[in-house]
């Protein structure tokens, strides 16, 4: 029989046999161990230092691309918007300091800017829905049939666009007296406010989309209610673009609900690199593409299909050099 003097052999021997594997796994096994995380830690930091090296490049190189196209700016849309009277529609939320440069823009293309539409936070507000519904259909003039399922925005859109453009160059400028008392009445229910003088009715349009995707449970529908907008203005003016920045493209953005309603996607052009000099010059040219009864989802966005206009844009005829100014 085995008798207790080998069990305490083997218990000993188990616990001796533990003891060397513990030993030797801490003098010859972890400086092997401590030796493969020094060499990774160095590796992936190493890799962070050139990503980091690569990003700083190419923040550099878009710096240097926006400063030369904004220097140029002026050369690169000359012409391209003569004879258009343009109109800003701004979205609530709408970054206020792109104003000063899209009427920049429209001036420099050789079009007119005609004036500033901000539409209010009230004008989206879910309590308002009825009231802006209320308001455009007391506006409408008499036997006006809207579509059936039209929204309260879908029918503001309508009302606002008989007042503040028009598909025909030769009212362009000029007040619709059918129209009259629309601007004032929405501005009135401070649903809107107004800059310039945007009853002096535009042949093409720029509405500006928010900063950021409009956000809580009524999100959705405010979001569709710019989208109508843009609609509505399109459908009365001779071309709408909807422009913004990558936010407006991206989940719950303007332009991202704008690209999934089908119909209006194929009518409103969209740009969402605004806020790049580029992006700027985008817009004219895809208002010029506009003109010829085209449109396009551009930018970097996911529903962007290029990043401009495929059709070269119209260039307008070189002044004539004087008689005997050359050497």
């Amino acid at each position: 029989m085995i008798d207790f003097r080998y069990h305490l052999v083997s218990i000993v021997a188990i616990f001796l046999a533990l003891t060397v594997g513990i030993v030797l796994g801490s003098t010859v096994l972890e400086p092997m161990f401590f030796k493969s995380a020094e060499e990774m830690t160095a590796s992936l930091r190493k890799a962070n230092e050139s990503n980091l090296a690569q990003i700083s490049q190419l923040q550099t190189r878009e710096e240097g691309s926006d400063s030369l196209i904004t220097a140029h700016l002026a050369d690169l849309v000359r012409g391209q918007l003569v004879g258009e009277h343009v109109l800003l529609v701004e979205a609530p939320g709408a970054p206020a300091a792109m104003r000063d440069a899209v009427e920049k823009l429209v001036t420099s293309a050789g079009g007119v800017y005609s004036g500033r539409i901000s539409l209010t936070e009230k004008f989206v507000e879910a309590g308002q829905a009825s009231l802006v519904d209320g308001l455009a259909t007391t506006l409408a003039p008499p036997g006006t049939a809207f579509p059936d399922g039209a929204s309260p925005y879908d029918k503001a859109a309508a009302m606002l666009a008989s007042a503040v453009v028009t598909n025909d160059r030769g009212q362009a400028g000029r007040p619709n007296v059918a129209a009259a008392g629309v601007l004032e009445a929405f501005q009135s229910g401070d649903f809107l406010t107004l800059s310039g003088k945007p009853e002096e009715r535009a042949t093409m349009a720029i509405v500006l989309a928010p900063a950021q995707p409009y956000d809580g449970e009524d999100a959705e529908r405010e979001t569709n209610a710019v989208v109508s907008v843009a609609a509505g203005l399109d459908s009365g003016a001779l071309g709408t673009v909807l422009a913004g920045t990558a936010n407006a493209s991206g989940t719950g953005g303007v332009i991202e609900a704008l690209h999934d309603t089908g119909g209006v996607a194929s009518a409103v052009s969209t740009v969402d690199t605004l806020d790049f000099a580029a992006g700027r010059v985008v817009v004219v040219y895809a208002l010029r593409e506009q003109l010829a009864g085209r449109s396009g989802a551009y930018g970097i966005g996911s529903g962007a299909t290029a990043f401009e206009p495929s059709v070269a844009p119209h260039s307008p005829s070189p002044t004539p050099t004087p008689a005997g100014s050359r050497g």
